[in-house]
């Protein structure tokens, strides 16, 4: 972190800023979209960015929108398997299983 930043902890995270984790774009390399469902993307990018109970609650959203939980990189992992190896990730695994259908 820079020196001239403070780390920010705690950060309230109300349900605009959650919700706003299902516009974002499907990132792209090079002027091309990156290979992969652009759901998968949009999950990956919550997870990388929130808290786990904030997580959860972008998954409710996420479904609601009608989104896939079960959405593949270009690998075919689902976020659930991209995860598993993830030392600190099995609360997000957890939240991803009882939503998946």
């Amino acid at each position: 972190m820079r020196p001239d930043k403070q780390k920010v902890i705690d950060e309230v995270w109300d349900d605009a800023r959650v919700r706003s984790f299902l516009s974002k774009a499907t990132p792209s390399q090079f002027g091309e979209a990156l290979p992969g469902d652009a759901d998968f993307h949009l999950l990956l990018n919550a997870y990388y960015a929130m808290r786990v109970d904030d997580f959860k609650r972008f998954i409710v959203y996420y479904m609601r929108e009608g989104h896939n939980v079960n959405a593949m990189n270009e690998n075919g992992l689902t976020l659930i398997d991209y995860l598993r190896p993830h030392k600190k990730a099995t609360p997000f695994v957890n939240a991803l299983k009882k939503a998946a259908p």
